[in-house]
């Protein structure tokens, strides 16, 4: 598809260096790549700390460029504890705050898109996303990188019965099928759009890719294995945020079990409104270490440093999300040890190139962790073959072209 002018409108973006942003950014860039000139409305960085980025403190709406992207970042409420209806608040005020950018970007002819893309989450910018397509006679592209709906019924932040969980769905599915094409992560979650009553027709899936920023390096990996006083130990990895969706506490439940093994340390890396209780729990175990998220610079070494990575995530959230962080942690060349069930996207990404254990229970994850830990051979073999499925099916250039192709 040949495009002119792209308007995006979504919550997060970089700085912002886990989960949505950094593959916002990458979109972004993508499509200015091709020729067409691209402007974004976004909020002001906030994520994963929740709270925003001290940058980006006070003022209003703000103008920049990243590369050849026109940025709008837009000024939102930000909760310091993300609790159900906060969250609510803190999405309203980016659908209230990114209508102002987002319709202004359609009223001259130098500006008007002839495609608006909005992210979900935030499910609740995809309104002012329609009206600005709709004004300037451009198709909208929804693409969903979970169902924040599902997630939140999943892990407790919203009660399954009543009223408000009937509307939240029903305002779910309506909203989805807005858009003239929609798009996910994975073919587990394509299947749940068409459940949700889009056409499938419209529906494709658009994975989300290896970042190419965080290539393996051994030298910087060996700094950080002094840095932490990791010597020769088996290092288990978890990088990224860490909230309800993750499940993470079954990894200090795991490392409980692990005491005796002084050889094995699990490694947390991460920022989130679940980090303070990680913490309590983890308190005077000596085989598990909490560092905050690391910079962009040092996660290629900081994936490398690792003999294995954890991927941790709760029943309840099985394919309305895939997560985006288990692209970086293939392309690094180290097998992953995954908590999920067979029959989800997680488990046919992971098969063949990991160990998978049942979500919430710790004894088979301690027992993965252990025998991957005792048999050198086998984590390199399904090291290698994670280095070797990055590349196969996790390819930016061939994701995004085969992306456009199906929005023609």
């Amino acid at each position: 598809m040949t495009l002119s002018k792209v308007l995006i409108v979504g919550l997060n973006y970089a700085p912002e260096q886990v989960r949505i942003g950094p593959y916002t950014q990458g979109l972004a860039q993508a499509l200015a790549e091709t020729g067409a000139e691209v402007s974004a409305v976004v909020a002001k960085p906030y994520y994963p700390q929740w709270k925003t980025a001290a940058a980006y403190t006070g003022g209003g709406y703000r103008e920049e460029l990243d590369g050849a992207v026109k940025l709008t970042r837009c000024p939102i409420y930000v909760p310091a504890q993300p609790s159900g209806l906060k969250r609510i608040i803190h999405l309203f005020s980016f659908m209230v705050s990114a209508l102002y950018p987002a319709l202004r970007a359609v009223q001259g002819r130098r500006t008007r898109p002839d495609l608006v893309i909005t992210i979900a989450p935030a499910l609740l910018g995809i309104p002012a996303a329609w009206l600005a397509a709709r004004l300037a006679g451009a198709r909208l592209w929804i693409h969903v990188q979970d169902f924040e709906v599902e997630a939140a019924l999943a892990t407790g932040l919203m009660r399954g019965t009543g009223l408000a969980a009937r509307l939240a769905r029903w305002t779910e599915n309506r909203l989805l099928g807005l858009g003239d094409r929609v798009s996910t992560i994975s073919p587990q979650m394509c299947a749940k759009l068409i459940a949700k009553g889009v056409a499938p027709e419209r529906v494709f899936e658009m994975r989300n890719w290896a970042d190419d920023r965080f290539a393996p390096d051994p030298v910087g990996a060996a700094a950080i294995r002094v840095e932490w006083g990791l010597d020769d130990r088996t290092v288990a990895l978890y990088s990224g945020d860490i909230a309800r969706k993750q499940g993470i506490e079954v990894l200090v439940e795991a490392a409980q079990l692990l005491r005796s093994r002084r050889d094995i340390v699990i490694v947390i890396c991460g920022e989130g409104p679940n980090r303070a209780e990680l913490e309590q729990l983890a308190s005077g175990l000596g085989n598990v270490q909490l560092h905050d998220l690391q910079p962009a610079a040092r996660m290629g070494a900081m994936l490398t440093m690792a003999d294995l990575h954890l991927l941790p995530q709760i029943a309840g959230a099985a394919d309305l999300v895939l997560p985006s962080k288990l692209t970086n942690m293939l392309a690094s060349g180290r097998p992953v040890v995954a908590t999920t069930e067979p029959g989800t996207g997680l488990y046919a990404e992971v098969e063949g190139c990991g160990l998978i254990t049942p979500p919430g229970y710790a004894a088979p994850l301690a027992g993965a962790i252990t025998r991957l830990a005792d048999d050198p051979a086998l984590r390199a073999e399904l090291g290698t073959e994670a280095a070797i499925r990055a590349v196969q099916r996790w390819s930016k250039p061939a994701i995004i072209a085969a992306a456009l192709a199906k929005l023609g």
